[in-house]
């Protein structure tokens, strides 16, 4: 059995227990059925998700932060679970707080873009934040906030297993790394996160501001795609 039939396994399990059903039976034969169990996890034990979709199953109903009263949705993250390449914002806006996807506002409109000039698309990455619930007026995340999400995106992130974590804006970077260092000292260099290279790039939503960031943070990407992917074709 292949990667792509256990995901679709796992998935197929994880629907079942999110229907209600607590055990089924699969055919090991025709002839001996073989009892599955669906192990349930509450938000308390949910370090022992075993996929992506199990994870967010678990943590989608927190309130552990006042922000889990004013969102309208839970935004977990997208993509490919299997991906290479991560990318991390800071929080969710408002079309991503509507929608329940992470960056499919204006930003989320030209990250894609910049995606396709070194050939690639969000479907081939995946796509997270720091925080999962919108921060009331998109203000910065506060500090309790963070402390109670962050333990969610590194358990996405030991999941998915990337080579390399790119960064998009400096609030994310300095949440991750748990450092102060500004931007302009971060960009062009690689961190190491626990293993894995990390990043930092300018945020989408800082290039629609000023277009002028626009060539350094596709030079930061390709440079990302290189060392991940050095013969990954598409790049212009």
């Amino acid at each position: 059995m292949d990667r792509k039939e256990k995901n679709k396994i796992k998935k197929y399990l994880l629907l079942q227990r999110d229907l209600g059903f607590d055990e089924f039976y699969l055919p090991e034969s025709s002839r001996r059925p073989r009892k599955i169990t669906v192990k349930r996890l509450g938000i308390d034990n949910f370090a022992e998700a075993e996929s992506v979709d199990q994870l967010e199953a678990t943590i989608k109903r927190c309130k552990r932060c006042p922000l889990g009263k004013t969102r309208t949705n839970f935004v977990f993250g997208v993509g490919n679970p299997e991906a290479d390449i991560m990318f991390i914002g800071e929080a969710p806006g408002r079309d991503e707080d509507l929608q329940g996807m992470p960056f499919v506002g204006r930003a989320g409109k030209l990250l894609d873009k910049m995606l396709a000039e070194i050939g690639l698309n969000r479907n081939e990455v995946y796509i997270a934040n720091i925080l999962k619930c919108r921060p009331p007026n998109n203000r910065d995340p506060e500090q309790d906030e963070v402390d109670q999400c962050l333990p969610y995106l590194t358990k996405q992130i030991k999941i998915i297993k990337p080579k390399a974590i790119c960064s998009l804006g400096r609030i994310a970077a300095q949440r991750i790394l748990q450092t102060n260092m500004a931007l302009g000292a971060m960009r062009g260099r690689w961190f190491d996160y626990h293993g894995i290279k990390f990043m930092v790039t300018y945020h989408p939503a800082a290039i629609l501001r000023s277009n002028s960031y626009l060539p350094g943070a596709l030079e930061d990407l390709k440079r990302l795609l290189k060392t991940v992917n050095p013969r990954k074709t598409g790049m212009k």
